[in-house]
């Protein structure tokens, strides 16, 4: 029997939840100044290939370079949990996929798990730590095709979703 969801949810978990749906859309939309301003001052992101960013500014940097490089795939992200650390810190955890440009379907070779800790400063919700994680799965090619099929789901729920 499945527990019904309250009907509000904490604020604390609402602003995390849009922090992330946010980094997802600014990511999609290539939009690196609005990513780097969703992060604290001093904020942390890790990328999926193990790049250490430090600083709101030096992310900016990072995914303008990225950015212009090459053009990047788009995410489709389903959040697992958020968990209140504190009054005003949060952690989310959530996993990913993404399609390639010019694609209709999730590439499960990058597919990956994302942990964000988020802090409230002055009734603002800023990311501390953005950290993108290969959901390689070595050696349980299942569970890669469950989380694969998973987000194939999420993926065709999506307004204008031609999977």
């Amino acid at each position: 029997m499945r527990t019904p969801k309250p009907a509000r949810a904490p604020a604390a978990e609402l602003a995390t939840r849009q922090l992330y749906a946010d980094i997802l859309r600014c990511w999609n939309e290539r939009n690196a100044e609005g990513f780097a301003r969703l992060f604290a001052r001093n904020g942390n992101m890790v990328g999926f290939d193990g790049s250490e960013v430090n600083g709101h500014e030096h992310i900016e940097i990072h995914l303008s370079e990225v950015f212009t490089s090459h053009p990047t795939a788009t995410y489709v992200g389903k959040v697992r949990e958020v968990r209140l650390l504190g009054q005003e810190v949060t952690l989310l955890r959530a996993v990913a996929g993404m399609v390639p440009p010019g694609g209709s379907d999730i590439k499960p070779d990058v597919n990956t798990v994302h942990t964000m800790v988020a802090a409230n400063q002055g009734d603002h919700w800023h990311l501390e730590l953005f950290q993108s994680t290969p959901a390689a799965f070595h050696g349980r090619p299942d569970a890669r095709e469950q989380l694969t099929q998973e987000l194939r789901t999420l993926l065709k729920e999506q307004p204008g979703s031609s999977a």
